[in-house]
């Protein structure tokens, strides 16, 4: 198995759009500059939804075009819909998601439709950004379960999966969105996915809500995944538990890869230094363990 561990850092997009403050314009270029300074090559940087909903995003074309881009990084975005690509692709983004769930309970709530429906709309978006020649990734919510429909039947993992690579995505984030997950189902999960799909075009996105982000990573560790998402300082929260932390702090997944001799790029202590600037900036505490470790000793 490849010692080479790639990291998608989330933290300006997944993790401010679950922020509770609206951080300002210029603070989100120079978290995303400070971010391309740390040896990341891989930043999501924003999201092209409506402002209606997640009002924390409104600003991602104003991002793309203001911030210093690294020629060694691939800035990424969230499009819903075949307008927020375009959008996307004429404010620069290198890179789009899509995102599907493994829940009809959660994808009827989050975007108003079927599982298959959703997959079917993302077509338009697969399909162009096909002619455009930008990769496009894809985003499997619930994994484990959902906060409406309960534990998530594997079969229904696996399909999704099929359908979103079918459509022509060249990767699958997997995510555990309630963060509920542990490394003892992670394990389960992966030797039913393994045999199916080749696990260089699977990642996996923990939420770290009962502490188990970092045991769920090496989980993934040990089943041959090598790409996994994160968020600098931990930033975001879990809607469905008041008050849990919500992303995997990139700090304590690159700190886990340091000490089990993987090899990422990532310097540690810049990537401390960007999420201490930006809870400071945001008045918040920084929720990676390790940073907390590091900037008091």
């Amino acid at each position: 198995m490849s010692d080479q561990v790639r990291i998608v850092e989330v933290g300006p997009r997944d993790g401010l759009q679950n922020e509770k403050s609206i951080l300002e314009l210029r603070d989100k270029i120079a978290l995303v500059n400070a971010l391309s300074k740390t040896g990341l090559r891989d930043i999501e940087t924003g999201s092209f939804v409506s402002p209606k909903w997640v009002p924390q995003m409104a600003n991602s074309g104003e991002a793309f075009k203001g911030i210093t881009k690294n020629p060694s990084v691939r800035y990424s975005a969230l499009t819903p819909n075949l307008k927020g690509y375009e959008l996307a692709r004429d404010a620069g983004a290198d890179e789009v998601a899509i995102f599907a769930a493994a829940s009809e309970g959660f994808s009827q709530k989050n975007i108003n439709c079927s599982i298959s429906e959703s997959i079917e709309r993302f077509k338009g978006i697969t399909e162009q950004a096909k002619r455009d020649q930008i990769p496009v990734r894809g985003y499997l919510s619930c994994i484990f379960a959902c906060p409406y429909d309960g534990a998530t039947p594997i079969e229904v993992v696996i399909d999704a999966c099929e359908k979103l690579f079918e459509i022509g995505c060249y990767e699958v984030s997997l995510g555990d969105t309630t963060g509920v997950g542990t490394a003892y189902e992670t394990k389960t999960l992966m030797q039913h996915l393994t045999p199916r799909f080749d696990t260089a075009r699977l990642a996996l996105h923990f939420h770290d809500t009962y502490g188990q982000a970092l045991a769920n990573v090496y989980a993934g560790l040990e089943a041959g995944v090598r790409n996994f998402d994160a968020s600098v300082a931990g930033l975001g929260g879990c809607p469905y538990a008041k008050g849990a932390s919500g992303n995997l702090a990139t700090e304590d997944l690159v700190y886990l890869l340091d000490r089990s001799g993987l090899q990422h790029g990532v310097d540690l202590e810049a990537l401390i230094d960007a999420g201490n600037e930006i809870c400071t900036t945001l008045g918040r505490r920084n929720l990676s363990a390790v940073a907390r470790a590091r900037s008091s000793s």
